[in-house]
């Protein structure tokens, strides 16, 4: 009963919370009005340590989709996860998770939002880590050392905002200037390895091992999500700085290198996170570009389709008895045609097609992008990462839904388990609705979008040209066999990450821990035992072993020390 109930109680409660928080923002929104909560624990040189929690429409509206999408996904886990020996415990986790998440969101303050900064970074390791194996022990391990990073980060960031008298960042983040430009980098590195972009994207195709409702939740609207958040909430700080060049090259580099290896990925689950990394590039790319209230708009309908998409994912896995490779699916949508429906909803939002939530906000995004002053380099990624977007989506269409089927005949697949089926329905509805609702909400007043009629219609054709390619390659790659391997290098290479996995474990550890070892055998295992601890100690003992010798009752001894006193006497009369 128990079992059956947890889900059940979880999903009233957070849909509740969900509603008040959207109810809030939309009154927060119509007023204008925010409320802070503030009380001090103690002052320290003239710097009050404060607790502060504001409520602002930005962080209702946040708090309001992360408790709909954790709720859906709690109800959803309460079939996926049944039966599993440690239920209670990890819906437990789950729930910390999300409260975890929603003290960052209300925390204004450098200081209080460590407690769900890392919160989240704990409580993700420890839902890594839940299936027991060496695979999942590495994935946590890569994990929660890239997010440490970020943690560091933030801890020099409050040493720094120690001078300022105060570590109330949307205070601080109206008085900008040129000398806080280490603050700057701190910050966006910390966002940076939260939100996994160039060096740190190993870390977020690796955390896929966890349970797939953790996935829906991790990588759709909370862990990875926290940079963005942070860095929305900087963005008044960064203006005209040349941080925001930066994370334009490296948000641009890390949404193309993940959409071209999602290209060349059959694992499903990766797959998805790889299109993950790929829009969390969009959405700093457009706040790097100064346009934060765009990021959040592409964050939070983000945050629902990319939920259904695991969601979905995680019914098909289930039904294929835990196999995640896509060429071994196939054809089903004729076994599953309500998956199938909601995968494909969920798929054509990603790609931005039409009146879909995606094209509100990536259309506009992009448009904004074309519209900017930005290099070339910028503007070229920006339509390759666009086009293998919706590449990706039309490949995974064609291998797991379309096609021929290569399922296992024994396995029994269908979609009429209705406690998995009902959050896929809800998010289905919000993919469609929340685009067009949100704009509505957020931008009653119209961006003024001045491009040529070649760039306004580029996103469409990007979406015809990338869905035409993602889907015939990939018949012509099952109809045509590979005649040589001048390939194999670009393909290993791009479906590798650019080889990031091994850069950032063994190869960037290698030179450190080869010396290491060398130290320890030279010096520690070497000379300074040789001349410290077990050399001293054999010193010692045989010295002590030569006077036991001389102390030892013996004829032979005392004649020997007798003859040899008697003559050093002789040597020092006949010198004198």
């Amino acid at each position: 009963m128990w079992k059956f109930s947890m889900h059940l109680v979880s999903l009233i409660f957070l849909v509740m919370g969900s509603l008040l928080c959207l109810s809030m923002s939309l009154m927060s929104l119509q007023n204008l009005t925010s409320y802070v909560i503030e009380w001090e624990l103690y002052s320290l040189n003239s710097s009050s340590i404060v607790v502060t929690l504001v409520f602002d429409w930005l962080s209702f509206m946040f708090l309001s989709f992360i408790l709909f999408i954790s709720s859906m996904v709690m109800f959803y886990s309460g079939e996926y996860m049944n039966g599993d020996k440690y239920y209670n415990r990890f819906m437990y986790l789950v729930l910390a998770f999300v409260i975890s998440m929603n003290a960052l969101i209300v925390s204004p303050n450098l200081i209080s939002i460590l407690l769900g900064w890392d919160g989240l970074g704990l409580i993700s390791y420890v839902l890594v880590i839940y299936y027991q194996n060496e695979k999942s022990a590495n994935a946590g391990m890569l994990t929660v050392l890239s997010n440490r990073v970020g943690d560091v980060a933030i801890l020099l960031s409050i040493a720094l905002f120690f001078s300022m008298g105060g570590w109330n960042f949307m205070v601080w983040s109206l008085y900008t200037n040129e000398n806080m430009i280490l603050m700057k980098v701190l910050i966006v590195i910390a966002a940076m390895a939260k939100s996994a972009q160039i060096p740190f994207s190993a870390w977020l195709p690796a955390a896929m091992a966890a349970p797939t409702p953790v996935s829906a939740l991790v990588h759709s609207s909370t862990l990875v999500t926290a940079g963005v958040y942070l860095l929305i909430r900087f963005s008044p700080i960064f203006e005209g700085s040349l941080v925001q060049s930066f994370l334009l090259i490296i948000s641009c580099t890390t949404m193309f290198m993940a959409g071209l290896g999602a290209n060349f990925e059959y694992d499903l689950k990766k797959i998805i996170a790889l299109s993950t990394l790929s829009q969390l590039g969009v959405m700093l790319s457009v706040l790097s570009l100064g346009f934060p209230d765009l990021a959040f708009f592409h964050l939070l309908t983000h945050a629902l389709f990319k939920a259904l998409l695991f969601l979905c994912a995680g019914v098909v896995i289930h039904s294929l008895g835990d196999n995640q490779d896509i060429r071994m699916m196939g054809g089903l949508i004729v076994n599953m045609p309500l998956t199938g429906v909601c995968m494909n909803l969920s798929n054509l939002s990603l790609c931005g097609m039409p009146f879909m939530a995606g094209f509100y906000s990536k259309d506009l995004i992009l448009e904004v992008a074309f519209m900017s002053n930005i290099n070339f380099i910028s503007f070229v990624m920006y339509i390759l990462a666009t086009g293998l977007t919706v590449s990706y989506t039309f490949r995974l269409i064609f291998y797991s839904l379309t096609g021929m089927s290569h399922i296992n005949n024994m396995s029994s697949i269908s979609d009429n388990d209705f406690v998995m089926t009902n959050p896929m329905m809800m998010l289905s509805l919000s993919s469609v609705l929340s685009g067009a609702s949100l704009s509505w909400v957020m931008f009653p007043e119209y961006y003024m979008i001045c491009l040529s009629s070649f760039m306004k219609g580029l996103v469409l054709l990007l979406l015809l040209v990338g869905s035409f390619i993602g889907y015939t390659l990939n018949i012509m790659s099952l109809n045509e066999t590979l005649n040589s391997l001048s390939l194999y290098f670009f393909s290993s290479f791009s479906g590798s990450m650019w080889f990031m996995p091994f850069l950032s474990s063994m190869k960037l550890n290698y030179c450190i821990l080869s010396l290491g070892k060398s130290y320890d055998k030279v010096g520690d295992k070497g000379w300074s035992e040789y001349f410290g601890g077990q050399g001293g100690f054999s010193a010692i003992m045989k010295g002590s072993y030569y006077l036991e010798i001389t102390q030892n009752s013996m004829i032979k001894i005392y004649m020997k020390s007798f003859f040899l006193w008697v003559s050093i006497v002789i040597v020092m009369l006949i010198l004198i």
